[in-house]
């Protein structure tokens, strides 16, 4: 059972810039990081951290979002990627929305303090959306659901029958007809709920169907920025396990590691290798984490005028993203994997929980392909091109 515990924040004043945004993240942490791999063990619902989240009031841009998902990620991988799909999810309205209903939705999440989850998992056509009269009526089934079960209200996805159009729409996550199936039993990212949802005639009025007008979708190549954003979303809560992981390993190696018998020194700060590796690694991990936040304020501009927004400045933005996420895939992989070079065999045990961090960036970064976003960033060195806006670019 979850050890988390709430925290008074509500009773302080709210923070006012990034930086207190991003303190309060870290607090937020440290309560994670007493219990964080033995949850992990236990994989049970994370109602209690989601609760911690709610009462933190983690809400802001989307630079300083990015930061927040990184820091909670440190402490715990799978409620940074709850916080950084919430965020999605909440933002989901005025990306494809019109200015009434994002208006709308933005007011009532506030007024609830929702927390999101989505059935949203496109490359899968298995969810048909009919019309009855003045509803519309999901029915079908999603591999996926992140957040499930622990969300207030979850966004759905589906295929309008007889075309080509997508839907979204949002729906409270206790709907008639919304089944979230306790399936998600995968190598890492074990508390994020993300198994499968049956979506059995789940009813919503087509006025709630994102960026319709009279049924009809009112596109703006806006709309299209779900992708380079989210992409931003994984970049961040990988960083933050790799920096989890770092940290974690540090004060294993400066508390429990023993010197290599041979080596000549009586603590293991002190072996050559060891420093060597720290530093290799830590260098590694700036240089990934400076270009993820240069590349976030550079997408907070398109943010700020989504009507600006072009093909060519969108696809720009992509190929900026696409080369930051395979930065920070290489560099959280290799880092949660060295650690243990320097932590020694002993850190290996089941109660360290030394081995999450690899196991959750490791399942997550194969989300899609990384050699398909250095593609991207490739094709637009070589020859200009612009990656063609799908699900995944």
């Amino acid at each position: 059972m979850s050890t988390v515990t709430p925290t008074d924040w509500h009773k302080s004043p709210a923070p006012r810039t990034a930086e207190d945004w991003i303190a309060r993240a870290a607090e937020v942490a440290a309560v994670l990081a007493t219990d964080a791999a033995a949850r992990d063990r236990a994989g049970a619902t994370p109602y209690a951290e989601v609760q911690l989240l709610k009462d933190s009031g983690l809400v802001q841009d989307w630079p300083t979002a990015y930061r927040v998902v990184r820091e909670v990620a440190k402490a715990d991988g799978s409620i940074g990627q709850l916080l950084g799909y919430h965020y999605l999810w909440n933002w989901a309205a005025r990306l494809v929305g019109t200015r009434e209903q994002w208006e709308h939705v933005e007011a009532e999440a506030a007024r609830n303090r929702w927390f999101f989850g989505g059935a949203v998992n496109p490359r899968d056509k298995d969810v048909i959306v009919t019309e009855d009269g003045d509803d519309l009526v999901f029915t079908g089934r999603k591999s996926f659901s992140t957040g499930s079960r622990v969300s207030d209200v979850t966004v759905l996805e589906g295929i309008l029958e007889g075309t080509d159009s997508h839907v979204f729409a949002i729906v409270p996550s206790d709907s008639e007809g919304l089944t979230f199936h306790d399936d998600w039993d995968n190598l890492g990212q074990r508390l994020t709920e993300s198994g499968s949802v049956t979506i059995d005639g789940v009813r919503t009025p087509w006025a709630s169907a994102a960026g319709y007008v009279d049924k009809v979708f009112q596109p703006r190549t806006y709309n299209t920025l779900n992708v380079p954003t989210i992409q931003l979303v994984f970049v961040n809560f990988y960083l933050g396990i790799a920096g989890g992981a770092l940290e974690t390993a540090a004060t294993y190696t400066r508390e429990k590691a023993r010197p290599w018998l041979h080596g000549g020194h009586e603590r293991a700060v002190d072996e050559p290798y060891v420093i060597d590796t720290y530093g290799d690694l830590t260098a590694k991990l700036w240089a990934a984490e400076a270009l993820a936040d240069t590349v976030a304020a550079e997408g907070q501009k398109l943010h700020d005028d989504p009507d600006a927004v072009t093909e060519q400045t969108r696809g720009d933005f992509e190929v900026r993203v696409a080369a930051v996420k395979a930065r920070a895939t290489d560099v959280s992989l290799e880092i949660a994997n060295r650690v243990f070079e320097v932590t020694g065999a002993r850190s290996t045990a089941t109660a360290e929980g030394l081995d999450r961090f690899w196991r959750n960036v490791r399942t997550h970064t194969l989300h899609d392909p990384v050699a398909y976003k250095r593609r991207e960033v490739g094709r637009w060195v070589l020859e200009g091109e612009l990656p063609e806006p799908t699900w995944y670019s």
